[in-house]
């Protein structure tokens, strides 16, 4: 087993340093929101309808019709199941099935573009899933033709997509180059081959590089990877030459997600061995290790479990505190509202948020009936948008400047939240934060912890006793 030691990271370019202590994560590892929105999804309701989002669409357009949007649109489908999937997905190889899909996502598209009658600019488009490289050629020509029809693109708009590198090769790389496309996510989770059998997905380092390769070839901008740590058969060694492999990928951004074996939620995941996970103490040790390669091969840390190159839009972001959190993580456009199509897509307009049926067969019965297939979702209070402000500029900006706050939201910080001040003492006593009458900051031994700081302005959470419902902070 490695030994864990505690030392800060000097990350480049002004940027924050992260101090990883193995003592305070292992105090402080409980469950708890990822804060991709406040409030968190759990918080959503099937009270709020169809009509409440054409009536936030009605608001947007007349009070605002001229404010950047963001897109988002759920492709669920996979050629093949990776055990350790959580996403809402759809398993299948008939592509008569994604053609249909397409077909019912351009009805939702018009449907919500004919509310707003606007000529409000794309800012960002993100096509996530499930496998969006699953549809073909001609599926995603006509998905991005509609799109690009229904809503005027600008002209320096962040296309971004996540692909599966083992079904895609150089051709539809420059396909997707073609339609606009400008930003990828690569998929790799680890290329030890004992985990990669574990896990039901063989993917060779030849074939991502292939792809990573043909991104920049083809004016992608940024290549993000996805790794995960704590899946089966996983060790520190193994680890250690993924992170190897990786960084000499040299991707622009890399995020490090946390495996959460939850099987009674997850049903692909039953078919991981328990007994094969890594323990707490290894599971941490890959966690240190991995800070400690990413920090010497210059990634800033960004938060949460992203890291980037110090001239990266999200560093740069971050930098000039304009950094926010959507249903995607981390993004740069914090004034977008968020429209979601597809199945189980999330999105936000003004103060509303809104989520979509989770299954096919609701999706085209509500669609067929020319409703908008919107389930559930949820208003803000005034309360909520204070609270999701210092929540987001926490987890943003690890810090929270009170009078730049009390000027923006008209209250008196002290008085609003004296119960949260008197919550976050214990944490300021182990160190997380650093309390004064003019500024909450996270220190840098709290920034790999910040979810627990931002617990603390959680009202839901508090009263609700729902901490459990969450993945684990690490």
């Amino acid at each position: 087993m490695t030994t864990l030691k505690s030392g800060v990271l000097a990350t480049p370019q002004a940027a924050a340093p992260l101090a990883f202590d193995p003592d305070l994560v292992r105090k402080y590892d409980h469950a708890g929101p990822r804060y991709t929105s406040y409030p968190t999804a759990d918080r959503f309701h099937e009270a709020f309808g169809p009509a409440d989002y054409v009536q936030a669409l009605i608001t947007r357009r007349e009070t605002r019709p001229h404010d950047p949007l963001s897109l988002y649109v759920h492709v669920p489908f996979c050629n093949t199941l990776c055990f350790y999937c959580a996403c809402n997905k759809v398993i299948t190889k008939d592509h008569g099935r994604s053609a249909k899909y397409i077909r019912y996502v351009a009805r939702e598209i018009d449907i919500v573009s004919s509310i707003l009658e606007s000529d409000a600019p794309v800012a960002q488009l993100h096509l996530g899933g499930g496998t969006p490289t699953f549809l073909a050629r001609d599926e995603m020509s006509s998905l991005i033709g509609h799109l690009r029809g229904a809503f005027p693109f600008a002209p320096d708009a962040e296309v971004s997509i996540e692909v599966d590198p083992r079904k895609v090769d150089a051709s539809t790389i420059a396909f997707l180059g073609s339609l606009g496309f400008n930003r990828i996510s690569v998929g790799v989770q680890d290329f030890d081959p004992a985990v990669q059998r574990a896990v039901n997905r063989i993917q060779s380092e030849a074939e991502t590089r292939a792809v990573i390769e043909s991104a920049r070839a083809n004016g992608f901008v940024s290549v993000n990877t996805d790794l995960i740590y704590g899946l089966p058969k996983q060790t520190v060694a193994g680890f250690s030459r993924t992170l190897d492999r990786v960084i000499g990928l040299s991707p622009d951004r890399i995020a490090l997600y946390s495996y959460a074996h939850v099987p009674h939620l997850f049903k692909p995941q039953r078919r991981i061995l328990l007994e094969e996970l890594p323990p707490p103490a290894d599971k941490l040790a890959i966690l240190s290790l991995a800070i400690e390669k990413l920090g010497a091969a210059g990634y800033v840390y960004i938060g949460m479990d992203h890291f980037a190159k110090p001239g990266d839009e999200l560093a740069r972001a971050q930098a000039e505190r304009k950094l926010h959190r959507n249903f995607q993580g981390y993004s740069t456009k914090p004034d977008c509202d968020l429209l979601a199509f597809g199945i189980s897509a999330i999105g936000k307009v003004g103060r509303t948020y809104v989520q979509n049926v989770r299954t096919l067969d609701e999706y085209y019965d509500r669609l067929d009936a020319r409703a908008l297939p919107a389930f559930r979702g949820y208003l803000l209070t005034d309360d909520d948008l204070v609270r999701r402000d210092a929540i987001s500029r926490l987890m943003c900006d690890f810090d929270l400047p009170i009078p730049e706050f009390e000027a923006r939201h008209g209250v008196v910080f002290h008085l609003a939240f004296a119960a949260e001040l008197l919550a976050l003492a214990p944490l300021a006593a182990d160190g997380l934060v650093e309390v004064t009458p003019t500024l909450i900051r996270v220190t840098e031994r709290g920034r790999l912890l910040v979810r627990t700081v931002a617990m603390v302005f959680d009202r839901h959470l508090r009263e609700a006793r729902a901490a459990a419902r969450y993945s684990r902070v690490i």
